[in-house]
């Protein structure tokens, strides 16, 4: 027993200094003292002018240049090759990053002139890769709004295409979830990370590579549904599949963070040779016509 304790206490020790050491950090990225507030009637357009973007002490540029307009009732759609700096360039709305050049506004407000949890409340994130906690289905998904009622966490399953699994399981909405969600798989813990979001109907929807982990079928029937009910809010898609974004109302086309091609699937495939190349390396050229 006492050689136990022996070998835990520093181990213990060293884990409890890391701990501090991540709670004590300083934040790169800090409100300003004095923040402006959103207009309650603006709906959560996002507008990126003359963006470009290094990470810190880095010398090369990821992005360069980008100026484009994401609209409310609308989709827009992100793809490029990997690397081509697709994900940076969404995790630069919340903030997870500081743009470098030029600005981002929501509702025309320069979002570093905000505070950051106001701008957070306007968006749903979802990763690639879903983030679940230790609990039960609907603490996860209350994650997103705490006073969601029964029939929004219902509502909001059936939109992401996660409602008949949750139904097929004995104790449905009261199912335990093991830290991380390693008791579901891939395309479930998505869809559940989407019904979460939803949940928190918020104006901005930014989809991360979100539906990668879906069978083809999953993914149309979702991508109609939230054709359907999310009519209001900006929608932004990251994707890897050209079946997945082709009836965005604007595709943006990124190349070593540059955009190279922007407008819809059948524009691009006439004006944009990489964009074309991408759809052709997926697609037939029935499927792509369709």
């Amino acid at each position: 027993m006492i050689s136990m304790i022996s070998i835990m206490l520093p181990r213990a020790s060293v884990s409890a200094q890391r701990i501090s050491e991540v709670l004590y950090t300083d934040l790169s990225i800090k409100d300003k003292k004095e923040t402006k507030d959103f207009n309650k009637s603006e709906k959560g357009c996002v507008e990126y002018k003359n963006v470009s973007f290094k990470y810190p002490g880095a010398e090369d540029y990821v992005l360069n240049n980008i100026s484009f307009t994401a609209k409310p009732g609308e989709t827009t759609a992100i793809i490029g090759s990997t690397g081509s700096g697709k994900s940076t360039l969404i995790n630069l709305i919340p903030r997870f990053y500081d743009v470098s050049e030029g600005k981002i506004t929501v509702d025309g407000i320069d979002i570093r002139d905000v505070e950051q949890k106001a701008l957070r409340n306007k968006i749903g994130y979802i990763p690639q890769k879903g983030i679940l906690f230790s609990g039960t289905i609907e603490s996860n998904l209350k994650y997103g709004s705490k006073d969601a009622t029964n029939e929004d966490l219902e509502k909001s399953a059936e939109i992401a295409q996660a409602l008949e699994f949750i139904n097929n399981k004995p104790e449905k909405y009261e199912t335990e979830i093991s830290q991380g969600g390693t008791n579901v798989s891939g395309g479930q813990k998505q869809r559940l990370s989407i019904a979460r979001a939803l949940v928190k109907k918020p104006q901005i929807y930014i989809f991360d590579d979100s539906f990668s982990a879906l069978d083809f079928k999953t993914d149309s029937a979702l991508r109609r549904s939230l054709k359907e009910n999310i009519k209001d809010a900006t929608m932004i898609i990251v994707a890897q599949r050209i079946s997945t974004i082709k009836d965005a109302n604007q595709i943006i086309v990124l190349d070593e963070g540059n955009i190279v091609g922007i407008g819809t699937h059948k524009e691009l495939l006439e004006n944009c040779e990489i964009y074309r190349e991408i759809a052709l390396s997926q697609l037939s050229k029935e499927e792509l016509m369709s």
